[in-house]
């Protein structure tokens, strides 16, 4: 086991440095610690004389403070919440309420335990306890949730992000300023409702694991460290040429993590000469609770068929050309949102697909797999073409291989007899989607315990266009050109060498394809059902 017990000592000393600042400030103030006592008179007494000899200058921060009160920052808080709510971010939104809800409470009980005056110098009409100011603890709660809660978001990156926190910052300091301006409260009032206002977002992020370092504990126990339980650990398995900034990545993803209540996640670097085979089963003798991959179909393919069986939840973070599971498992393909659909997710089993053919170990697929044209087209896309356009590289290669000829195949369906055809393609799928949600095997689901065979035929390039036709309105005619069958096994034999795929490698050319289903073999994280 390599989880980490949860750290006692680094939970204590945060707090201690959370709540220690307003501590100090309280007690300098009541101790009536004179460098503090003559700063605050000193002010008073020169905005007491500034204010009387300007008249606007009551006004202008007087109707100011009319505007920003404490509610309107705690509205503000309350509308983010619901966004957040509504984005299914139900930890931060909890959060949020709870925060607010601690603020409004705490500058009450302060207010009334130390009942201290407000200046009797002020400006305007007075009806609270100076210490502390609810203003200035309500700006700074404010602030201090939105730079929690914005890195968290998908879709905010930073530039939306400053453009919010910066803002937010001004508005602390405006509030604060306001309070002085008019000489209701004094400095130290304004300074203490910030240090309670730390102190609260201290108290509050720890207690729901929101604090970078500390982790929110994990609901089922462990019989490790005591009995105590610990937070449970992500394996993140990248390829590092599908993924392009990878410190921005791997930031992002900490922090996704993190945001939940995880410890920190085992890093792993598939290798060009293993595609995720090690990573994944490093990631089981780790125990992980759940394994990130992100990469190209051919990634994800292998660290599917590594998992299958274990019961670990995979999550696609999808980062390659096709990223055909993860459309399929309807996981967007932006990084934030797939993050955020993926960890607030729900599991679900879905089945593998085991594979094997002459010249072929026994392997398994996710996707599809091919043998004819499909797997031409896929061998003939180059790959600096797919680095630099993506998923059309493949229509190029198609293009190019459109004259393709047709081989004649055997197709045997679990123990039926088999069947003979001229065919251009054989494609044998555990999903139906293709890039640009063309449904090849409209009928296919990765969880009923089926696989779909979608036979190719046509004889002529001109009848490519009635093809395509009847693949994209879904057609359930069979025909010459287009014939589909369903089984739990199929075998597709040859009569010559010909290319093969699968999940979007060609794995070299081979006369046989035999493909078995292994139902409910592999647990995936998806988003949640709406």
């Amino acid at each position: 086991m390599n989880h980490h017990p949860p750290s006692h000592v680094g939970r204590a000393l945060t707090v201690v440095l959370g709540v220690l600042p307003f501590t100090v400030v309280t007690l300098l103030v009541f101790k009536d610690w004179p460098p503090l006592r003559r700063l605050d008179e000193s002010v008073v007494d020169r905005v007491a004389e500034y204010g009387q000899a300007h008249d606007g200058w009551v006004d202008l921060w007087q109707m100011l403070g009319t505007v920003i009160l404490p509610w309107t920052m705690r509205a503000v808080v309350l509308v983010v919440a619901v966004y957040l709510w509504q984005r299914r971010a139900r930890l931060l939104t909890i959060w949020l309420l709870v925060t607010v809800g601690a603020e409004l409470g705490l500058v009450q009980a302060t207010m009334h335990i130390f009942e201290r005056p407000a200046p009797e110098q002020a400006l305007v009409e007075v009806n609270s306890w100076s210490y502390v100011s609810g203003h200035a603890t309500a700006a700074f709660v404010m602030a201090g949730a939105l730079g929690v809660v914005l890195p968290s978001v998908r879709g905010w990156r930073r530039r939306f992000r400053l453009l919010v926190t910066l803002p937010a910052v001004a508005v602390v300091l405006l509030v604060s300023f306001d309070r002085i301006a008019l000489n209701v409260r004094y400095v130290s009032d304004v300074i203490g409702g910030w240090a309670l206002g730390l102190a609260i977002l201290t108290a509050t992020s720890i207690g729901f694991g929101l604090r970078p370092g500390l982790r929110r504990l994990r609901r089922r126990p462990k019989t490790e460290f005591d009995g105590m339980t610990v937070p449970p650990r992500a394996a993140v398995i990248v390829n590092p040429i599908k993924v392009g900034d990878g410190v921005a990545f791997r930031r992002k993803v900490t922090r996704a993590l993190a945001v939940r209540g995880y410890d920190d996640p085992l890093w792993l670097e598939t290798r060009e000469d293993d595609a995720g085979n090690a990573m994944a089963k490093q990631a089981i003798e780790n125990d992980s609770d759940l394994v990130l991959v992100a990469g190209g179909d051919g990634t994800v393919r292998v660290v599917c068929a590594a998992l299958a069986t274990t019961g670990i939840p995979v999550g696609v973070i999808p980062a390659g050309t096709g990223n055909l599971l993860a459309r399929n498992l309807h996981i967007p393909l932006d990084l934030d949102d797939a993050l955020e659909r993926i960890l607030d997710g729900r599991d679900r089993r879905i089945d593998l697909v085991k594979v094997h053919g002459d010249g072929l170990d026994t392997d398994h697929f996710a996707v599809m797999a091919g043998l004819g044209l499909d797997a031409a087209i896929i061998t003939g896309a180059p790959p600096i073409l797919k680095a630099q356009i993506g998923w059309t590289a493949y229509l190029v290669s198609a293009a190019k291989n459109i004259n393709h000829p047709s081989v004649k195949v055997q197709i045997t369906l679990d123990d039926e007899e088999p069947v003979e055809r001229r065919v251009r393609t054989v494609v044998i799928g555990n999903v139906g989607m293709l890039q640009a949600n063309i449904p090849l095997l409209p009928d296919a689901r990765p969880d009923d315990g089926l696989i779909d065979v979608v036979v190719i035929a046509p004889r002529r390039v001109t009848q490519w266009p009635l093809v395509f036709w009847r693949v994209m309105t879904r057609t359930k005619r069979t025909e010459m050109y287009l014939e589909r069958f369903t089984g739990r096994k199929v075998e597709v034999t040859a009569a010559v060498d010909v290319q093969r795929q699968l999940d979007g490698d060609g794995i070299g050319p081979g006369r046989s394809l035999t493909a078995e289903v292994e139902p409910g073999s592999l647990v995936v994280r998806v988003p949640k059902r709406r």
